[in-house]
């Protein structure tokens, strides 16, 4: 079963009519009240500093921008799973192409590894389950 969500934000504020958009951290956004987790998408926890300055940047990106997801069906905690959009463009690849987040091999299938930069390599721990 395949869902789509759809969401736009403009300046500061979260909401456009009905649809609103929310970033928790740089693999997980709230799009119209659903957590979705980015599929295959390993950014650093919260707790770091790496975690809060990929939150901002994503925060920053995501402004202004058109988001859809395709979410595959799967949940892990509270989140759906799926691919997400920001004008057509997938979110996790800029994320990862930026520097913020690594590729999660295990769930990404590795379409995002190329995309790695070695700053992130070095600054990020990879979470053991992407290996």
């Amino acid at each position: 079963m395949r869902h789509i969500l759809t969401a736009a934000i403009i300046a500061c504020a979260s909401t456009v009519g009905a649809q609103s958009l929310h970033v928790r951290d740089a693999d997980t956004i709230v799009v119209d009240g659903t957590p979705v987790r980015l599929n295959g998408v390993d950014a650093p926890e919260l707790k770091t500093r790496a975690g809060q300055d990929a939150k901002r940047w994503l925060t920053n990106y995501l402004r202004g921008r058109a988001i859809t997801c395709d979410l595959n069906g799967d949940r892990t905690y509270d989140r759906w799973v799926g691919v997400c959009y920001a004008d057509g463009q997938d979110i996790g690849a800029a994320v990862i192409a930026a520097g913020h987040a690594l590729d999660c091999r295990r769930y990404s299938g590795g379409r995002y590894a190329p995309l790695e930069t070695p700053a992130a390599r070095s600054r990020i721990k990879r979470a053991g389950y992407c290996d």
